[in-house]
């Protein structure tokens, strides 16, 4: 899941990048989304996020939505919005859990996405407070299928 709406680079109080946060439209369509993905009942066994606030924020709206303790997200930087790909791929590998949902940036969760379906080039654009679910068929090689991609829109038509 990409991160909600966050402050404008170009807004006068912008933090740093990794302290940039959710705006008010920002969490109140984030949480909307994630409504949607509780009527879509997911139920992930882990939740890894970026360090990055936004994310994190993010990640934490989502846990409300889904009722599940905010302690289970997890900070990695292999979702940082510059890593590469083949990090997160290499994290998700390792991991127990079945369905992990990971928060994260633009066009980095993309760049992801293509990785793991093995595509020569990027081609989803996730919105702000868009999902997309992966089906991994198997880590070595990556091989993935796209079992959803929904905006936030879509989502939060589903969540209201």
């Amino acid at each position: 899941m990409r991160h909600g709406i966050a402050i404008d680079r170009e807004h006068p109080d912008c933090p740093e990048e990794s302290q940039r946060y959710l705006t008010e439209k920002g969490i109140e369509r984030t949480r909307s989304a994630a409504l949607g993905l509780a009527q879509l009942e997911v139920k992930p066994s882990a939740l890894l996020t970026s360090p990055y606030l936004r994310a994190v924020q993010t990640g934490e709206i989502v846990c409300e939505a889904l009722e599940i303790d905010t302690k289970e997200l997890r900070s990695t930087d292999a979702l940082k919005p510059n890593a590469d790909p083949a990090r997160l791929a290499g994290e998700l590998s390792k991991m127990a859990e079945e369905e992990v949902i990971c928060f994260g940036h633009a066009p980095h969760l993309d760049d992801f996405v293509a990785y793991a379906a093995g595509a020569s080039a990027t081609f989803t654009s996730l919105k702000k407070a868009g999902a997309v679910c992966l089906d991994v068929e198997s880590f070595s090689p990556l091989k993935a299928k796209i079992a959803w991609l929904l905006t936030s829109k879509a989502l939060r038509s589903l969540g209201d």
